[in-house]
């Protein structure tokens, strides 16, 4: 081998070297680029959730939320619909901070001091309400509806907490609130199109989704999918409309289960009837969605199944149902322990001694079914109301918990129990 050769040789590996080093640095400064982005992975995103966009004069960082209750003032209060029975609180930071950023579709947590007419003293009520506007830097916004005793057993008592709202909380006042929670929120990493189902109040988290994807000019197809029982409850009437006027990709679906006598179709609502899975089918372009649903346990209890049959990828269906009583999950837990020795619970302020029912669900369900009073709030593990004391055993979670749980406690609305357990409750 000549000398020339031999150096041709050591050029063509040196130049080799360059290229492949020069590839390798160019794929890596690719792949953090979509980690910045967002985009470095499905269960990363799921959860942590894309940071969404905030002016330029607020802040932009989930870091920035706040520990435990921050005082809060009503700077003003809005009826929604035309019965008043759902009205809008604008809140600002007592502090006058700024607002840390949320993900569009989660809650804010409560806590209230609700007056006893029993004893005539203040008690400690926690309850969660859906934010129902995009990320602002000023101020929160939720929309509560009033709850009535229920038709079919009026005599029993209206829904404490959105009384005290509309009756007591005026503008001026003072509300202690914790940061912004919740795992049902918008998902705006990938190309997807999205549809919106609200049914009632359930529209709220729903508000939040669609004002925040509109306002950042996101270019997907939304269809939203609104259920009343006619116009006197239409909430954001035309607000709604207007939205939907000035942008094409925003596809309005409003119905009516019992419209009124002034309640004209095709100018009022589109569809008469409540919002199924036939008329999503009739009016849907065959594709893939992202499918965000909201609403009264008839109406999840049967659309989200509906959907999973019709043949919706489950991990495409984000659902939330509002009102503590009616939350369900896709699938239960699985518990460790069921498959072999019978669990034994023992609840020991109240006195009782229980065989573990994996069927009850959580441990909060599983305690309210056999009598056990445990407060509670959100029913997610995000407001920590069912906190309780663990004196002995352990527990699963279900899913990360967004409260924090001091040593020695559990979540009880979202635990089951991995072996026997001792709880002070």
């Amino acid at each position: 081998m000549t000398t020339g050769t031999l150096a041709l040789i050591i050029l063509v590996v040196i130049l080799a070297q360059v290229s492949v080093a020069s590839l390798i640095g160019i794929y890596r400064r690719s792949r953090q680029s979509r980690d910045l982005d967002g985009h470095g992975g499905k269960s990363r995103i799921l959860a942590v959730g894309p940071v969404p966009h905030m002016p330029t004069n607020g802040p932009s960082s989930y870091d920035e939320a706040w520990k435990g209750f921050r005082e809060f003032s009503v700077q003003r209060r809005e009826f929604e619909d035309e019965s008043r029975s759902i009205c809008s609180f604008y809140l600002v930071p007592h502090d006058g901070k700024p607002l840390p950023a949320f993900r569009p579709g989660q809650f804010l947590t409560f806590r209230l001091a609700v007056g006893n007419s029993a004893k005539g003293e203040p008690k400690n009520v926690v309850r969660c309400y859906s934010l129902s506007d995009a990320p602002r830097p000023g101020y929160y916004r939720v929309s509560i509806k009033r709850v009535p005793a229920p038709l079919d057993h009026p005599e029993a008592p209206p829904g404490v907490s959105s009384g005290f709202f509309h009756d007591h909380v005026q503008v001026g006042d003072h509300l202690m609130v914790r940061a912004p929670s919740g795992h049902f929120h918008l998902i705006d990493d990938e190309p997807l199109p999205i549809v919106l189902i609200g049914g009632g109040i359930g529209i709220t988290p729903l508000l939040s989704i669609l004002n925040s994807a509109l306002e950042r000019g996101v270019e997907r197809e939304i269809w939203f999918y609104y259920g009343v029982r006619n116009g006197s409850e239409h909430i954001k009437k035309g607000n709604l409309q207007a939205l939907a006027d000035g942008h094409d990709n925003f596809h309005l679906h409003v119905c009516y289960s019992a419209p009124g006598g002034d309640d004209v179709e095709g100018v009022d609502y589109d569809h008469r009837g409540r919002v199924d899975l036939p008329l999503l089918r009739n009016t849907l372009r065959l594709a893939r969605y992202q499918f965000y649903v909201c609403g009264p346990k008839p109406m999840m209890e049967s659309l989200v199944p509906g959907l999973q049959e019709w043949g919706v990828d489950s991990a495409d269906i984000h659902y939330e149902s509002f009102g503590p009583a009616t939350l369900i999950k896709h699938e239960k837990p699985a518990l460790a322990a069921s498959s072999a020795q019978p669990v034994d619970i023992n609840f020991r302020r109240s006195g009782k001694r229980l065989t573990w029912d994996p069927a009850a669900g959580s441990l909060l369900a599983f305690a309210e079914a056999n009598g056990i009073d445990v407060e509670s709030g959100c029913r997610a593990g995000s407001c920590g109301s069912c906190q309780t004391v663990l004196t002995a055993g352990g527990v699963d979670y279900n899913q990360q918990p967004d409260a924090d749980i001091e040593p020695g406690h559990c979540l009880l609305c979202i635990a089951t129990p991995s072996c026997d357990l001792v709880l002070e409750a």
